[in-house]
């Protein structure tokens, strides 16, 4: 949020919760997660964000436990 003077003041939770009518941040985020995906996926198959969507890594991962990508977040959301 921009001051009159033009600096810029970070918003407290209070103000948050007004702005969003009290609404679930966690269900608002999964939506607009949703939401970019698919417009991700109607982009051309030439722009930066489709292409590294599509992108699968050469090598191996590291051991252990893998770390989730953004997609799998999304397919959990769907």
């Amino acid at each position: 949020m921009q001051n009159v003077d033009g600096s810029w003041k970070i918003r407290m939770n209070h103000e948050l919760n007004e702005l969003m009518k009290n609404a679930d941040i966690v269900r608002f985020t999964n939506i607009r997660r949703i939401a970019r995906i698919g417009h991700v996926m109607r982009l051309d198959e030439k722009r930066t964000p489709k292409r590294v969507l599509e992108w699968k890594p050469i090598g191996r991962r590291i051991r252990g436990r893998p770390r989730k990508r953004w997609i799998e977040y999304v397919e959990e959301d769907i």
